[in-house]
């Protein structure tokens, strides 16, 4: 379960400064890539995105299991974003086995990055330490993340792709 929280926490942290995800569907696009030092990519081209993210690093990149995970990121909010703005979220290993699925409170999930809603329109910075568990099972884990505000209107899509070696 903490290694699950890690990959929420990583994927929210990226999504206070970015559009959320787009749709089901996990696309491997150098040009979809989110700028900065990670392994996100948007769903989909985001022109019409409510939340435009700058850069995303992690730190180390890729993450290590046993390790200290930081996560800066920075963006910027084309609307203020109200309570029952949400995220669908899940995790699977392997492409196979999904660890997580769930629809979460994005409000609620911001206080892990000391956020609060409303989020403010405009610029918002997140930096976030995580510690990861020292075994995490070896393997690819995918991580998709889908924001949306309170109005259904989507926010942005993200997606990631972390390997654990033995």
């Amino acid at each position: 379960m903490k290694l699950t929280t890690c990959f929420v926490t990583l994927v929210l942290s990226s999504l206070a400064t970015a559009s959320i995800f787009g749709g089901q569907a996990v696309l491997e696009d150098a040009d979809l890539s989110v700028p900065g030092d990670n392994p996100l990519t948007f769903c989909k081209a985001t022109t019409d995105d409510k939340l435009v993210i700058e850069y995303v690093d992690l730190i180390p990149n890729p993450p290590e299991a046993g390790k200290v995970l930081k996560i800066e990121a920075a963006g910027n909010f084309t609307e203020e974003i109200e309570e029952g703005a949400y995220v669908l979220l899940s995790v699977k290993y392997n492409r196979l086995i999904t660890l997580f699925s769930s629809k979460e409170n994005l409000c609620d999930q911001m206080k892990n990055v000391d956020k609060e809603c409303p989020l403010e329109k405009g610029k918002i910075n997140i930096t976030k330490e995580v510690e990861l568990p020292t075994r995490i099972p070896p393997g690819t884990y995918d991580v998709l993340a889908d924001a949306y505000d309170n109005k259904n209107q989507k926010l942005t899509c993200l997606t990631a792709k972390v390997t654990f070696k033995a």
